[in-house]
């Protein structure tokens, strides 16, 4: 029997949790409230609810219903379809083989954090240069990123059911707990300037209210693609990681209800991360705190556990333990992909398979790890982003290759093979398939035009173009 075969989920809510847990990442925690401080709060929520509701939708189902039809993961799915379309499951086993690259490097940089807040040293993550100090020491960074490929490993080497499965079972309850927990005392917060004192109540306000101040038609461009982007990051499409676990769901299975359950899940997690961080930040910075961007979860949030004073360990502790929870998760679903894909090639076992997959990613995490001192260098991207080692495989897998395979996914199922081959499979437990109408149209029209649009943005030439017009 082919190893594939014998890996499946016990069932839906082993499915919704596994597939939840690799949508849930550092993305949800760490990006999703950057964007929305960045990008006018209320405005960013409802645009990315509606793209969740059509867009993110429409290629979650794509990739989940495609892996159960076909019984294959991402790597064989579309080959065994139309032969000559097999390129396009090579360039879907490319993003999670370079994603792990980096996601490992940053899983260690969590851990590292996770370790400081569990020794009582959390003062000292506040100072100003820690963060730059630490990614650029020449072993530590090392050491704690292959720890963090270890126990990855550990999990996917369990298989399916005993490891994958089972953790998700664990670790996604007490994930959601501890996101509430933080979420609800961020809003307890005030700081302790009694003249012009912000509570966590006002940052609420920042998050949840549209700020439309100097909104124009560019601008709204520009937060509409922000919106887009991150949900690659939210619910793990376009990289292979959605169809294997596709692969593994049991045909009797209602997808259509799994479908919505991990919409709701990932997009609750995503707000819940914004009511955490935000009004946190806001108490103790300011609007101008939100600024920082993508060095807000290292340098920003120690600043603000240290400001709550000695009760800021504990909830650092708990913040960072709930982090290294979610970047696990998503983790382990990229290294699953990885392992189920090169199992079906080389017909191996996955115990085998998993140490080749670890070991491989170790050497190419290293080198990651290493841009920062040893083979540090800075180059300007094609959309103007300054730019390391770590940025440059980021930008290829994220901002480049995920929007192309996107766009040749949504041609290949809306025009080659046509829709109704995804909507059968919706509805082949004897389940309805509800959006059925929605998700032909998006599929043939709407989504690949904003796919081209999205990766057009990602080479440059679309800010070029918002330049002029703006």
């Amino acid at each position: 029997m082919h190893p594939n075969k014998k890996s499946t989920f016990t069932g839906s809510l082993g499915f919704v949790l596994a597939a939840a847990g690799s949508a849930v990442g550092v993305g949800n925690i760490w990006r999703f409230p950057y964007l929305a401080a960045k990008d006018g709060g209320g405005l960013f929520l409802l645009i990315y609810l509606v793209l969740v509701l059509t867009f993110g939708f429409t290629l979650l189902t794509t990739d989940v219903a495609f892996g159960r039809r076909t019984k294959k993961n991402a790597l064989q799915a579309f080959g065994s379809v139309r032969k000559e379309w097999s390129f396009l499951g090579w360039l879907t086993f490319l993003v999670p083989a370079i994603i792990m690259t980096y996601y490992s490097v940053i899983g260690g940089w969590i851990l590292k954090y996770l370790a400081v807040y569990l020794t009582g040293g959390g003062d000292a993550a506040s100072q100003d240069g820690y963060f730059t100090s630490f990614i650029t020491a020449p072993v530590a960074p090392v050491v704690f990123t292959l720890l963090f490929l270890c126990f990855t490993a550990l999990v996917v080497y369990r298989g399916v059911e005993k490891g994958i499965e089972k953790f998700s079972r664990i670790v996604m309850p007490g994930l959601l707990v501890l996101i509430v927990g933080i979420a609800i005392f961020s809003l307890t917060l005030r700081s302790g300037e009694a003249e012009a004192q912000r509570t966590g109540l006002e940052g609420l306000s920042v998050y949840l209210l549209p700020n439309f101040e100097g909104l124009t038609v560019s601008r709204f461009f520009e937060v509409l693609l922000d919106a887009m982007s991150q949900l690659f990051f939210s619910l793990s499409v376009s990289m292979g990681i959605m169809i294997t676990y596709g692969s593994y769901v049991k045909d009797e299975v209602n997808l259509s209800q799994a479908l919505s359950q991990i919409e709701i899940f990932d997009t609750l997690v995503a707000f819940l991360a914004g009511m955490m961080i935000i009004p946190a930040v806001y108490v103790f910075f300011g609007t101008e705190g939100m600024t920082s961007g993508p060095s807000l979860m290292f340098v920003s949030l120690p600043k603000v556990f240290q400001a709550m004073g000695g009760f800021g360990t504990l909830v650092g502790l708990a913040f960072f333990l709930m982090v290294a929870f979610a970047a696990l998760t998503s983790s382990v679903s990229i290294m699953e992909t990885l392992v189920a894909n090169c199992m079906e090639i080389f017909h191996t076992s996955r115990r085998r398979m998993s140490g080749i997959i670890a070991l491989l990613s170790a050497v190419c995490s290293v080198v990651i790890c290493l841009g920062y001192n040893l083979f540090y260098f800075e180059l300007t991207l094609p959309n103007g982003q300054a730019a390391q080692m770590l940025d440059l495989v980021d930008y290829i897998s994220n901002s480049f290759l995920m929007p192309f395979i996107s766009l040749l996914t949504c041609i290949f199922v809306g025009w080659v093979i046509k829709p109704e081959f995804i909507s059968e499979e919706m509805e082949a437990s004897g389940h309805p398939f509800r959006r059925k109408k929605m998700y032909r149209f998006m599929i043939r029209y709407v989504a690949p035009v904003m796919m081209a649009v999205l990766f057009v943005q990602s080479t440059g030439l679309l800010g070029a173009v918002l330049k002029l017009l703006g």
